[in-house]
């Protein structure tokens, strides 16, 4: 099993993300994140699919949302061909004593402290998805209250967009 990366052009319309989610829960397919946003173009959304699968169980799921009237145009992101972040949003436990520490931590990661409250910190932290995760495995040992990940968002490297991309059928 592979991690793919689909990128979507989508309209954006009310119900679009119901009838993607469900044509992936309809087949069996996980979705291991999902991000959308309006685009440029406010008559479209960016949605940014990652999911777990073979190489043909990829390209029957592209080929599916390809044929959904709301997908105006599909295609896989290539990890070193593309741009790919995540936004973590975590509210660790803190004592005072703990502070200085925690704030070198940040540091190291370039990581934003947004809230401090005398027995904890909400930290921000933007950045590849291992970057995030080896971030919350440093600082979990102080107790994690909460936190939230966006999911991931792409984009390909250099001039090219997704108007540029073949049809599904080319992808492979």
């Amino acid at each position: 099993m592979k991690q793919y990366i689909i990128t979507a052009l989508v309209t954006n319309k009310s119900g679009v993300l119901t009838r993607i989610s469900g044509l992936f829960s309809r087949r069996g397919y996980n979705i291991n994140s999902l991000s959308a946003c309006a685009t440029e173009d406010e008559r479209y959304s960016r949605m940014t699919i990652v999911a777990e699968a073979d190489e043909s169980t990829i390209k029957q799921i592209v080929r599916q949302l390809d044929k959904l009237v709301d997908v105006v145009k599909i295609g896989l992101l290539e990890p070193d061909k593309a741009v790919s972040r995540e936004l973590l949003i975590i509210k660790i436990k803190m004592q005072a004593a703990q502070r200085p520490e925690i704030e070198s931590t940040c540091n190291i990661y370039k990581a934003k402290m947004i809230d401090l409250s005398p027995a904890s910190i909400i930290v921000e932290l933007t950045g590849e998805p291992n970057k995030i995760d080896a971030f919350i495995n440093l600082v979990s040992h102080y107790g994690i209250i909460e936190l939230v990940r966006t999911g991931l968002t792409a984009l390909g490297r250099g001039n090219g967009s997704i108007n540029d991309f073949d049809d599904c059928n080319d992808l492979f």
